[in-house]
């Protein structure tokens, strides 16, 4: 029996028949070079768990100098012998920035730290009754050097009423828009107006982050847009957040604002922001397009998580009515029962690139 998954004021809990033990890629034969060389086109198993647990830390950093390496490497995650996948994601992705950025940054559930956020960490739950397997897949043009901590508990039986933990990568690229890309809200307030009188009455259009079938709670995202429309109208924040749950119709019971409403910030953000539940890890633009090029944001719903039943579908306007078209990519971290449905094919390593 698990100790549970318990805040500070649970810490002094003491555990019954918890054993914590680790997967790591350390040298086994006591020198120093603790790390796997994993070769091109490889796919490799860094850990096989038997039994009942759930991990509670994973670490992790690359020894390669290629070129948006966050994107090019997956991670991949099975619980309870599943033959789909629950995690599969690009590396960068999955510790929670897109646009295959290393850079520091911190919340709670996930991190990436000095120097230049070489080090990648996940405190999120991911328990399992029966195995655990976690995969890594090299789509680099070279060989890389993977360093890993996976830290997990292993227990006698699992409680019930856990649900099992999935990521999930998605990318629409460019998303298509209505709006007029050579015309600015700030020097034409008629076309503005326009625009925002424009109706998005069933949200058909929107960007997903995730779609899932099954009886769960949402946990968060991030998102991360790129906006490649740089000759005027380049603020995305006007697109709404909706969620329907449970397939409802239109209007869904959480219907939001605006993006950046959405991720807890307020009135066309243009500065970098970390915060354990909420923040703004990437701002690329410059004084008179602050908004143009790589933008990230996140939202985990550690305190909030959002129930559903028979399914959830999270999803989020591309500028207002869905009237800019960007390149928008994101994560969404959910828990689930099993099955879950089968993930969309994971964009081959060359559609997964960033924009340069």
């Amino acid at each position: 029996m698990q100790t549970g998954f318990s805040s500070l004021s649970g810490l002094a809990r003491l555990g019954n028949g918890v054993r914590t033990e680790r997967c790591s890629s350390y040298d086994i034969k006591g020198g120093n070079s603790d790390w796997w060389v994993i070769t091109p086109g490889s796919n490799v198993t860094i850990a096989d768990i038997q039994g009942a647990g759930s991990v509670k830390h994973i670490w992790m950093t690359v020894g390669t100098g290629e070129e948006a390496f966050p994107r090019k490497i997956v991670l991949r995650a099975y619980w309870d012998g599943e033959d789909s996948p629950s995690v599969e994601c690009p590396l960068g992705d999955f510790f929670g920035i897109g646009h295959g950025i290393h850079k520091n940054f911190f919340s709670l559930p996930l991190q990436m730290c000095p120097q230049d956020g070489r080090a990648f960490n996940c405190w999120f739950p991911m328990p399992f009754a029966r195995s655990a397997r976690f995969e890594i897949q090299n789509d680099c043009d070279g060989d890389i050097n993977l360093y890993f901590y996976i830290d997990y508990e292993r227990y006698t039986s699992l409680d019930e009423g856990l649900g099992r933990f999935h990521a999930q990568w998605r990318r629409e690229n460019p998303t298509i828009g209505f709006g007029d890309p050579t015309r600015r809200f700030a020097e034409d307030n008629a076309y503005m107006w326009e625009v925002w009188n424009t109706p998005n009455l069933d949200g058909a259009g929107n960007y997903v982050i995730l779609d899932a079938k099954g009886k769960g709670h949402y946990v968060g995202c991030h998102l991360d847009i790129d906006c490649f429309q740089r000759e005027k109208n380049d603020w995305y924040g006007e697109g709404d957040d909706m969620i329907f749950i449970d397939d409802e119709p239109w209007p869904p019971r959480l219907h939001g604002t605006g993006t950046e409403d959405y991720f807890s910030t307020a009135f066309c953000p243009h500065e970098e922001y970390n915060s354990p539940y909420v923040g703004v890890t990437v701002c690329s633009g410059d004084p008179e397009w602050p908004w143009r090029g790589k933008n990230s944001s996140y939202r985990y719903h550690i305190e909030d998580p959002i129930y559903f039943e028979k399914s959830i579908r999270v999803t989020i306007e591309h500028g207002h009515a869905n009237s800019l078209g960007n390149d928008y990519s994101s994560t969404a971290y959910w828990y689930q029962v099993e099955p879950h449905e089968p993930f969309p094919t994971l964009l081959a390593v060359k559609d997964r690139m960033p924009r340069k």
